[in-house]
């Protein structure tokens, strides 16, 4: 692929340099059509059952992309009060937000219960904890409805970090504790609404999921009576794409689901509402960065571009090693890659690991570039920080007309003196 941002027409128009002349560097930019198209893709992941995709708030937590979540049909999942009041303020009603906390204190609970938000409990002490908060404010039994997350004991992700289930991980109840499932939801009659699972985040095979769905399913058959199944997310999505890396192979994979689906139903004798949690699919390919070139210097045999996108603006290169494209920008046009060359994008943050892209074959880059830093609408902003006290960066969206819309402010130095 010569250049993705051109073949998508990620700009709608607009002119890169200006827009980082306009609004700053380093500068997130979505693509409305974008975001919408594959939002509107997870929607019809299952489509003979019924079916709802929650978008996993924690990938984009930007209260502008919600509303588009919003309106292209999807329900949220979130994993805190602070996911929680964002969803409200975009405009998403209690019935559709699933709270997914892990390791949470008794108020983060009561909350939930409080606002009538469906909990999902990621280990016995947490039901237990349920349970209590339940007798603490006198619930009616018949209101004391949650889901649990079951380790489906199969992982799968780009990282050891990101791998969410299996043997090797925090989340989830085993399947030998199920029984004890049941004894805490009797103790404190609980009604197990749903069960849901997760693997691990950026899978670009369908195996892996298949085989956990397989697995819960079997599992589902324990228990009576379920209103839902959550199947999880982690769909990945080509991040290198500039060496033609293929999609996620979604038709595929949905032709195989429909199976297992059929199965199950046949044997439950209920049809459950099913889900999915896709949260990087939705957004990541959405987004870019856009950074400024500061300064060329070679060090030893090492030719190093140093930019304003530090590990505080994305720090996934830092944390996971991973990867992202990355396209030259130069008065405004992506730089033909014909003629390549080995260099190190670094960011301008006091730190050794501050790198943006190790020894990457790329055009020749001179002071004064753009880098455009492809595919990072998930997990980019929402872990963004504030090390070496640099205010966090600002994100436009340029909406399906072509219109540029802010959607966040630029961080200033007197936003961080504020808490003190």
């Amino acid at each position: 692929m010569d250049s993705f941002i051109d073949n998508v027409n990620f700009f709608e128009g607009n002119n890169p340099e200006k827009i980082a002349l306009e609004y700053g560097t380093p500068l997130y930019v979505y693509n409305e059509k974008i975001l919408r198209n594959r939002m509107y893709n997870v929607t019809q992941v299952i489509t003979k059952y019924p079916y709802t995709a929650n978008y996993s708030v924690k990938a984009n937590t930007n209260i502008h992309i919600l509303k588009l979540a919003l309106e292209e049909g999807l329900n949220c999942d979130a994993m805190s009060i602070g996911e929680i009041q964002l969803l409200f303020k975009a405009g998403f009603s209690a019935e559709r937000i699933f709270f997914v906390p892990n390791n949470v204190a008794p108020f983060e609970l009561i909350f939930a219960i409080k606002h009538k938000i469906m909990t999902s409990l990621d280990s016995l002490s947490q039901l237990e904890l349920f349970g209590e908060c339940c007798n603490k404010l006198k619930l009616a039994y018949e209101k004391r409805t949650c889901a649990v997350r079951i380790n489906p004991g199969v992982g799968a992700g780009h990282c050891e970090k990101v791998i969410t289930g299996g043997k090797n991980t925090k989340f989830g109840i085993a399947e030998q504790d199920v029984p004890q499932i049941f004894e805490i939801a009797n103790k404190y009659h609980l009604t197990i609404a749903g069960i849901n699972q997760h693997i691990g985040s950026l899978f670009m095979q369908p195996e892996p999921y298949l085989e956990a769905v397989t697995n819960i399913l079997r599992i589902a058959m324990l228990f009576k009576n379920l209103k839902f199944i959550d199947f999880g997310g982690g769909y990945g999505i080509p991040y290198h794409k500039l060496a033609n890396e293929k999609d996620f192979p979604m038709e595929d994979f949905k032709k195989k689901l429909e199976p297992l689906l059929d199965e199950f139903v046949s044997k439950y004798g209920s049809v459950p509402l099913f889900k999915s949690e896709p949260g990087r699919y939705c957004v990541a390919e959405g987004g870019i960065i856009l950074g400024r070139v500061h300064t060329i210097k070679q060090n030893a045999d090492i030719k190093y571009a140093g930019t304003d996108i530090g590990m505080n603006v994305l720090v996934r290169p830092s944390m996971y090693d991973s990867w992202h494209d990355i396209e030259i920008i130069r008065n405004g046009k992506i730089v033909d890659r014909d003629n390549l060359m080995e260099q190190t994008v670094v960011g301008n943050i006091c730190e050794s690991g501050d790198i943006l892209a190790k020894m990457r074959q790329l055009p020749q880059i001179q002071q004064d570039d753009l880098v455009c830093v492809l595919d990072a609408g998930a997990y980019g902003w929402s872990m963004s920080s504030t090390y070496n006290s640099r205010p966090r960066a600002a994100e436009i969206l340029i909406t399906k007309n072509g219109k540029i819309k802010v959607i966040r402010r630029r961080e200033t130095i007197k936003d961080l003196m504020k808490l003190f």
